[in-house]
């Protein structure tokens, strides 16, 4: 015969009384326990696939788990499928590789808006420059702007600036910039309404250079980190806040289509920012945004104080998955692409670049004193403080700038960083190692600038090139990027903003139109050339440890891939297509990548 179970709560009186009701109270606070730590349900597993976790083993497994937007398990198909429940979705990658979503570290998303009056042709000759001034001459009135920006040198077959006489013959009624950054290029009636003859004197403390004839005394029309005012009026179309706003949220979908899931915005300001929080708070945001916001270096040094006092108290400087501020964006040098970045060694006479000064080595921007009052205010906040940095020699003010800041106030927390970071020497590589110093790379540059650089430089100065090898040999954080700057589509922008080219680059350090590869010392693996644009990136935006790799606990950002990338032919990568992106466990809509 069973004996009746005691209430806890019965009649017992004294020592009897409170063990049992003690021991109820184990019962009652064990099922609240295991209730509250009870695994979550798997909202999606994915099967039968080849996942590339980019864990610290760089670890392939077959299945995948997600609940809501994070992963609940990675592991084997049988292990993954047992936690299915009846609202469980289920999908068969039959055998096709799952990374975590792409990450760029250096974009611009102004350049949606590059296109809006009309749509600008892909120039790769001088002839192609002409005839697109002409063109808009034509769509003009006499005396309005036609400026060409962002179409590099480096990039055209002739490997040259058009002259100012054939500005003048293709818009002999309009002012004319054919501008690329940090340098022009104006024809003669832009010269004559920026005041720039041969009188002319760059002012004292102003960085910025004309070039001149040699034998005539004569501007040539180039203009080196030299910021000109041109007094006339342009003939295009102004956006409305929709217009911005939808070019936009395009320009998200196609990043998300080429398997972007996390960008940077390089250079921001308030205007894009709120933009962003609007995006979000629609449901339109499809990227993570980190935000680096641009800054006044120069002038009264209280009015470039209170403009970081603003980022620093900034509300988006709270971590956000979505949506953040990590840090400051100034320019140190000028333009490798252009002419002027900041080398140690001359550049030498160019008929590339037009530089006709035998000891020309390119322009420093920012006086050392105030490039130092610049990173110990903006690394006493906690804020990542990075610089434009093309040249050598840039790259190395800046990193001797850390260093001494270092000895007060530690930069590696802060992840200070260096933009483009293109020429370094092994002594500025030592000491990036040693001060945890990070760094915000291009690798597709090499691809579309490598040729003009060889025939610049030479074999041997190209070793210092986007030193990949020596930086990941050294446990650097790079992360890889694009500096994404005009149009919509992710081989026709400028730049390209194509991942899988730069894992490509990367791998093979290919240049267009050259047979053989840059320095091929410097290569990466493919596992490592997958680590630069997901886990260091990561690294790179403070997003390690919610994502950037597939595991347990980490935001389900994650790509489905036509290929293998791993063990495809390499020069193949450039042409992977992304089937599905998720981000946060959600499949994105994405447009057909161009």
């Amino acid at each position: 015969m069973e004996t009746p179970e005691e209430p806890c709560f019965g009649n017992a009186s004294g020592n009897n009384r409170r063990k049992r009701m003690l021991s109820c109270l184990g019962s009652i606070l064990l099922i609240t326990s295991v209730s509250a730590f009870a695994e979550p349900s798997a909202t999606l597993i994915l099967h039968h696939g080849k996942i590339v976790t980019v864990d610290a083993a760089f670890s392939i497994v077959e299945a995948i788990a997600v609940s809501g937007e994070r992963i609940l398990a990675v592991g084997g198909n049988d292990e993954m499928l047992s936690l299915q429940r009846p609202e469980t979705k289920v999908i068969d990658l039959e055998g096709k590789m799952l990374l975590p979503g792409l990450m760029d570290s250096h974009v611009h998303p102004s350049a949606a808006m590059t296109e809006f009056d009309h749509e600008i042709p892909v120039m790769e000759t001088i002839a192609d420059v002409l005839a697109y001034v002409s063109s808009r001459a034509r769509a003009s009135q006499p005396g309005d702007l036609i400026t060409v920006r962002q179409v590099f040198i480096t990039r055209l077959a002739e490997r040259r600036y058009p002259t100012l006489a054939e500005l003048d013959g293709a818009a002999p009624a309009n002012p004319v910039i054919f501008s690329t950054g940090p340098d022009s290029m104006l024809n003669s009636l832009a010269m004559n309404l920026a005041g720039i003859d041969r009188e002319f004197i760059v002012p004292e403390g102003q960085p910025g250079k004309v070039e001149t004839d040699p034998s005539t005394g004569e501007p040539t029309g180039l203009l080196r980190g030299l910021g000109v005012n041109v007094k006339a009026g342009q003939s295009v179309k102004s956006p409305t806040p929709e217009d911005i706003y939808r070019r936009t949220a395009e320009l998200f979908r196609d990043y998300n289509s080429v398997g972007l899931t996390t960008v940077c915005d390089r250079d921001s300001n308030e205007d894009a920012v709120a933009l962003y929080q609007k995006m979000r708070e629609q449901g339109d945001l499809t990227v993570r945004m980190r935000v680096s916001m641009g800054i006044p270096p120069l002038g009264l040094w209280p009015i470039t104080e209170k403009a970081i006092d603003k980022i620093i108290n900034h509300p988006l400087r709270k971590p956000d998955l979505l949506l953040q501020i990590i840090g400051t964006k100034c320019y140190l040098d000028g333009g490798m692409l252009t002419g002027s970045a900041f080398m140690i060694d001359p550049w030498g006479v160019s008929k590339i670049y037009g530089i006709t000064d035998p000891t020309y080595r390119g322009e420093q921007k920012i006086p050392t004193d105030r490039l130092r009052q610049l990173v110990v205010k903006v690394v006493k906040s906690g804020l990542q403080f990075t610089a434009h940095s093309v040249g050598d020699a840039a790259v190395q003010t800046l990193v001797d700038v850390y260093e001494d800041v270092n000895r007060e106030f530690p930069i590696r927390d802060s992840r200070s960083s260096i933009t483009h970071c293109n020429f370094m020497t092994p002594e500025s590589i030592e000491k990036a190692a040693r001060l945890g110093i990070t760094i915000d790379m291009q690798p597709i540059w090499l691809h579309l600038d490598g040729a003009t650089l060889m025939q610049q430089f030479g074999n041997e100065r190209l070793s210092r090139f986007q030193p990949l090898r020596a930086l990941f040999d050294r446990n650097i954080t790079v992360g890889g990027g694009s500096d994404h700057m005009q149009k919509i589509g992710s081989f026709r922008s400028v730049n390209a903003y194509n991942p899988w080219l730069g894992i490509q680059t990367a791998v093979t350090r290919m240049a267009k139109n050259l047979d053989a590869p840059l320095h091929p010392e410097n290569a990466l693996t493919r596992p490592e050339a997958i680590r630069l644009y997901t886990i260091n990136n990561a690294r790179l935006l403070f997003l390690e440890s919610e994502t950037g790799s597939l595991e347990k606990g980490k935001l389900a950002d994650m790509i489905l891939l036509d290929r293998d990338v791993l063990s495809c032919p390499a020069g193949q990568i450039r042409n992977t297509k992304v089937l599905t992106t998720w981000l946060g466990g959600k499949p994105l809509e994405t447009p057909v990548a161009k």
